[in-house]
């Protein structure tokens, strides 16, 4: 296993040596800051004496008993942090390259499939063709994706990647890039440090940011687990059954959830399949329908007597009520979020669609020629 782990690390070497290509810099374009979404960063597990460090998301060898060990987390709500079970491990994430590395690609190790775990790499690679340089102009602002899109230490982390990089880019504001979740963490920001936000931010473009919620995609996670791959590569890669016992545990999660006050042209809904029994003993199906709200209860006895095992205890994993109550007052901390006149904004989403990496990357490019 471990001369496996060297060959393909080897291999990976070699075809980035092959590959490198020098560019032309631009020393006058305003810096940028790529933020990820929900799973979107690359987490490493550290312990206790800190002598061992590994990658623990994403990776593909023991993918899934790593993940169960040192990534299942439990909510504490007099902190509003998720701790994982291990106690013994801390993770972290890794600000290689500027921050860029934790964003780039999720598995740098990978060369078979490897477009499967990249997610701001081919952007990092044409703003590169283009002149942004990583360090000057370019950076990126990845975070433990578990926790609370509002927990203080992501705030005063993003604060200081704000400052990092507008210092280094001459006293140039940003313009911010946030893809999904990410522009829930930049409300988030912006609510709370709105001074601070209009100090370094010149422009935000939010990419497919589900600010109201994301219901279908957070309902189906919650019940049923979360897949990121198809094919053979799912062999290699997380349980549903494992991410599923992650998310229960995380307050970004709820923060996803369907914003219940929202007025919704069409409102989302939980639709399940009941048995009747009528008095003469006939049965049928029915079709039920639950809103945002309604849904919840629903979802709470579905996962009344949802357990893991976690070094020979058997730990109960329901819906987490404290995290609905953190998540109500971060939706609420949101709602009084206010752009500053100075800040341009772009929103851009599509409709039942996955956002494809071909229409951002050539909107900004717009914005990059024009600006």
């Amino acid at each position: 296993m471990a001369l496996l782990e060297e060959l393909i690390r080897a291999i990976e070497l070699w075809l980035r040596i092959v590959k490198k290509q020098e560019y032309v810099v631009n020393p006058y374009l305003d810096p940028v800051l790529l933020v990820p979404g929900i799973t979107g960063s690359i987490l490493h597990a550290v312990d206790e004496e800190g002598k061992k460090t590994e990658r623990v998301w994403i990776r593909i060898l023991g993918a899934d008993h790593e993940f169960r060990t040192k990534l299942w987390s439990r909510f504490d709500p007099s902190t509003g942090k998720s701790v994982s079970l291990d106690d013994k491990t801390r993770i972290v994430v890794p600000e290689d390259r500027y921050g860029l590395y934790a964003i780039d690609t999720l598995d740098p190790d990978m060369v078979v499939g490897s477009d499967c775990v990249g997610y701001y790499h081919d952007m990092i690679v044409e703003m590169i063709k283009w002149g942004y340089q990583e360090g000057s102009t370019l950076f990126g602002f990845g975070y433990d994706f578990r926790q609370s899109n509002r927990l203080k230490d992501t705030m005063e982390k993003f604060q200081e990647k704000l400052e990092t990089a507008y210092n280094s880019a001459g006293e140039r504001k940003l313009t911010v890039i946030t893809h999904s979740m990410g522009g829930l963490l930049l409300k988030c920001f912006m609510s709370l440090h709105n001074d601070i936000f209009e100090k370094y931010v010149k422009r935000w473009i939010a990419i497919a940011a589900p600010f109201q919620g994301a219901p279908g995609y957070i309902t189906t996670s919650l019940l049923n687990g979360m897949s990121f791959v198809d094919g053979w590569e799912a062999n290699f890669f997380i349980s549903k059954w494992s991410m599923q016992q992650l998310l229960i545990e995380c307050p970004s999660i709820y923060e996803l959830m369907a914003s219940p006050d929202f007025d919704w042209h069409d409102i989302p809904v939980l639709q399940m399949w009941r048995q009747r029994v009528d008095n003469s003993g006939q049965s049928s199906s029915l079709l039920e329908s639950y809103g945002p709200k309604e849904a919840i209860p629903l979802m709470a006895q579905a996962l009344s007597n949802n357990k893991v095992s976690c070094g020979g205890t058997q730990l109960a994993f329901p819906l987490n009520k404290d995290i609905l109550k953190w998540a109500e007052e971060t939706r609420e901390i949101m709602s009084h979020a206010k752009l500053p006149d100075s800040v341009e904004f772009y929103n851009i989403y599509g409709i039942d669609v996955d956002t494809a990496h071909s229409v951002w990357l050539e909107y900004f490019y717009s914005l990059y020629l024009f600006s």
